[in-house]
């Protein structure tokens, strides 16, 4: 070996160990001090997160070496290492996803021109790969010394893609910490978003911002902490208790997803059909008598393998449930009225609710289950000025829209409007069954009866009475037998065997094709 080969060696050798050595500094972040503070709020790190949410040894970063490139004074001597953002791909659960974690150590986790451009680069890839994309935000938002003038126009792109990847593949974005301003559109515009409870918050503006602009006096988590946005709002999903938490159900909703609107979601492997037996507990739960509530959840769980769910936005319009599970090893999306508040009824909060969950899990071919126990709509002056007919809308839009295998049980009361937005004969079920105590009609007994028979209970001696008895005639005439007699539904079922007629409905529908007329959008409702 030459002598200048020799010192070549010897020169790469120095570069890789100056490199090593480098890469390992900007791993610090933005140093002890800050990672104690984070750790002092009952916050992980961004590198924490991302090794607790990924397969182990998976990560592979993107920009490490990354900073920020401004000539702002306030900038000047500021060490900004992979420039507050971690960014680049790993596996979960062996499957290949797409990650980017604000660095709150480092500016607050203020996003600089560089930490975008990085973001970009992930995003591209998550898009033209095909896989999830997860947004970890601990961020005070946009880094204002970079976004001088019309200099702050380039993080807009970020919500464009967003936007492009839609539909496409499974978006992500969990609240860690603080999501001020531009960051607190990235959960806007994501399918799933977790709140962590008491470090978590996002704005459009954030406390000090509101004090000098409107003068109100307001902290971080009575502004938008996860109380306001899982149960007020409705922007957020789910509230958690902490960062590993939050993780793990990030984890468990992808388990529901396909990598792209391409696949189908994945069958957990080893349920066999003999498997699913009789269940006396469902017929136990629901009350023959349609005036006795009863909890929605407690049948969904009968429902699902291991009695294990994950609901969406559960404390956000409670009289309905929209939540992930499996039958039979098959994911699927259950809607269900909740009897337990305001009667099952539907207004605007709990219409947009379950047209959005129908539109994520028909853009990612997962299976819908309705259970219907619904009195219709509610109605009068207060949700007809909250515009109740346009929020109604948006759920008979997308029930139509969904070309997914779809499934309807009606449980008890399938009344009105109520019977078609939760996928009545009308929109295509797959299979539609009822069970022994199911009515379909436009109203109940007692209200159809109080319209058709008002002059006659009027006059009658005891009225009463009279009211009692036509609504007994009337309820005759929507006996679930009816329906089944003029084939408006499949089938009268045994309310014990219900868990295997969806899995046998779902199975035959999994490859299921719709053909629809050409379209560009569909219009959809405000």
């Amino acid at each position: 070996m030459t002598k200048q080969v020799v010192e070549e060696q010897n020169e790469l050798k120095q570069k890789i160990d100056k490199l090593l050595e480098k890469k390992e500094k900007y791993r610090e972040m933005g140093g002890q001090k800050y990672i104690d503070a984070q750790h002092e709020k009952n916050k992980l790190t961004a590198r924490e997160r991302i090794n607790l949410l990924l397969d182990e040894g998976s990560f592979k970063e993107m920009g490490i070496l990354a900073h920020h490139q401004n000539l702002h004074p306030t900038m000047e001597g500021k060490f900004t290492p992979a420039d507050g953002v971690v960014a680049g791909r790993g596996t979960i659960d062996g499957r290949e996803v797409c990650v980017a974690a604000h660095d709150y150590t480092v500016l607050a986790g203020a996003i600089g021109k560089v930490a975008e451009t990085k973001v970009a680069r992930v995003r591209e890839w998550s898009l033209k790969n095909r896989v999830p994309m997860i947004w970890l935000v601990d961020s005070a938002g946009v880094r204002v010394q970079e976004s001088i003038g019309s200099l702050f126009a380039g993080n807009g792109r970020q919500f464009f893609d967003q936007v492009q990847m839609s539909g496409v593949v499974p978006l992500i974005c969990a609240l860690m910490g603080p999501g001020i301003a531009g960051t607190a559109y990235l959960p806007a515009l994501a399918d799933f978003v977790p709140m962590v409870k008491k470090t978590s918050y996002m704005a459009l503006g954030g406390p000090h911002l509101v004090r000098s602009v409107v003068g109100e006096d307001v902290d971080e988590q009575t502004l938008g902490g996860s109380r306001v946005h899982t149960q007020e709002s409705g922007v957020a999903d789910l509230e958690v208790k902490s960062d590993e938490e939050c993780l793990k159900v990030i984890k468990k909703y992808l388990s529901y997803f396909p990598s792209n609107n391409e696949q189908k979601p994945p069958i957990k492997e080893g349920v066999e059909r003999a498997e699913i037996t009789i269940n006396e507990r469902l017929a136990e739960i629901v009350p023959t008598n349609p005036k006795k509530i009863y909890n929605m959840y407690d049948v969904i769980k009968e429902l699902s393998d291991d009695n294990d769910i994950l609901a969406m936005k559960p404390k956000w319009a409670k009289n309905i449930i929209t939540a992930f599970g499996r039958v039979g090893g098959y994911p699927v999306g259950f809607i269900a009225n909740q009897p337990m508040h305001l009667g099952g009824a539907l207004d605007g909060d709990a219409a947009d609710k379950a047209a959005r969950f129908m539109n994520i899990c028909d853009s990612f071919n997962i299976p819908l289950v309705f259970l219907q126990d619904i009195p219709g709509f509610i109605v009068g002056s207060k949700v007809e000025k909250a515009g109740i007919i346009r929020h109604g809308a948006k759920m008979l839009h997308m029930v139509s829209e969904a070309t997914v295998p779809k499934i309807t049980i009606i449980i008890r009361k399938a009344y009105g409007a109520g019977y078609f937005v939760m996928n009545g004969r009308q929109f295509d079920p797959d299979y539609i069954a009822a069970w022994p105590t199911a009515e379909i009609s436009v109203m109940g007994a007692e209200g159809a009866s109080s319209i058709l028979y008002h002059k006659q209970i009027r006059k009658a001696e005891d009225s009463k009475a009279a009211w009692s008895e036509y609504a007994d005639q009337f309820r005759n005439l929507i006996d679930v037998e009816v329906a089944a007699s003029n084939m408006l539904i499949d089938d009268v079922i045994d309310p014990r065997e219900t868990k295997l007629q969806i899995f046998d409905a779902v199975a035959s529908a999994w490859n299921k094709k719709v053909e629809r007329p050409w379209k560009k959008n569909s219009i959809r409702p405000v």
